[in-house]
């Protein structure tokens, strides 16, 4: 988390924590309460938040996402993400990997995270996948790069904080052809972090997601998905994000999502041809941070490759 990472010296002037307060520290209650970078179109790559996932479509899927987080407000989080995976031969095994760059106010974050997944069929129509990921996080805050007072800061000409740790993380998966349900930890490393609020040191906490769906066919043409995201972080209250999204003739795509005293969320995208989707969501903020952004902006370009031994529906809802 790089809120609560960014420590406070004695002299940074009052005027100065206030507009530290105004482009980032608004921020507080969602940085405190998520690790990990939020993504509202989070179902275009899941293996982001669970490893477990990787493999599960069953041919190449490369996913490439875009946010941008609170528009107009100055050292909002700005995201990039890529993400590959793809099974092996038989089918049991699968692998990916994930790269992310993020960047909030004068810090900066980069990871780097390889999947591993295995597969074991449980009923004929039912798999149950296990998943681990390990890789390296990269993280650095820059105040040079704020807005100071005093042009002659000791802060101005100093990284505040450079580091690099490893990330573990793991999951399981349980799926059927229309119904998911995932259960996930994307990292298990703790870290102690300057806590701004308490002035004091904290311990960074591992994060939960909790998540599941299912596809229903309306009609030959329509199909119907309700989902449900849970996050939880021990001190914090849980994130919960439900949606509900409409497929039309496997190539259309609208869809809401409400994520719990936070925002309003309004979903789109069209496979332009066979196995390319463009996915676009805007998020509406229901909490003070409206008085300062015009929202949050997130675009998904996908690839799946499209297989030869078996017909995938495109855009997947899962």
């Amino acid at each position: 988390m790089i809120y609560k990472s960014i420590p406070r010296k004695e002299t940074i002037a009052p005027l100065v924590r206030l507009c530290m307060l105004i482009a980032i520290g608004i921020m507080s209650f969602q940085m405190t309460a998520q690790q990990e970078a939020q993504y509202t179109q989070y179902m275009y790559n899941t293996s982001v938040i669970n490893p477990a996932y990787v493999g599960s479509l069953g041919t190449l899927d490369i996913v490439g996402t875009y946010r941008d987080q609170w528009t107009g407000l100055d050292g909002a989080p700005v995201t990039q993400n890529l993400g590959i995976h793809a099974p092996l031969r038989n089918d049991k095994i699968g692998i990916g990997l994930n790269i992310q760059n993020e960047t909030i106010g004068p810090a900066k974050e980069f990871n780097a995270v390889a999947n591993f997944s295995y597969t074991v069929m449980v009923s004929p129509n039912t798999k149950l996948a296990f998943g681990l990921g390990a890789g390296v996080n990269l993280y650095d805050v820059d105040f040079s790069k704020g807005l100071f007072l005093d042009p002659n800061d000791f802060l101005l000409m100093n990284k505040i904080d450079q580091r690099v740790t490893p990330v573990i993380g793991a999951g399981t998966y349980l799926y059927g052809e229309k119904w998911y349900v995932g259960l996930s930890v994307p990292d298990f490393k703790t870290d102690d972090l300057y806590d701004d609020e308490e002035r004091s040191i904290a311990e960074e906490q591992i994060q939960y997601y909790l998540m599941g769906g299912y596809v229903f066919d309306l009609n030959p043409r329509f199909k119907f998905k309700p989902a449900f995201l849970v996050k939880y972080q021990t001190d914090y209250p849980f994130v919960v994000d439900v949606s509900a999204n409409f497929l039309y003739n496997e190539r259309f795509m609208l869809g809401v999502s409400y994520r719990y005293d936070d925002a309003v969320s309004a979903l789109a995208g069209i496979e332009l041809f066979s196995g390319f989707f463009v996915g676009y969501s805007y998020d509406y903020t229901l909490t003070e941070l409206t008085n300062f952004n015009s929202g949050s902006h997130e675009i998904v370009l996908r690839f799946t490759l499209p297989s030869k031994l078996k017909r995938i529906n495109s855009p997947r809802f899962f």
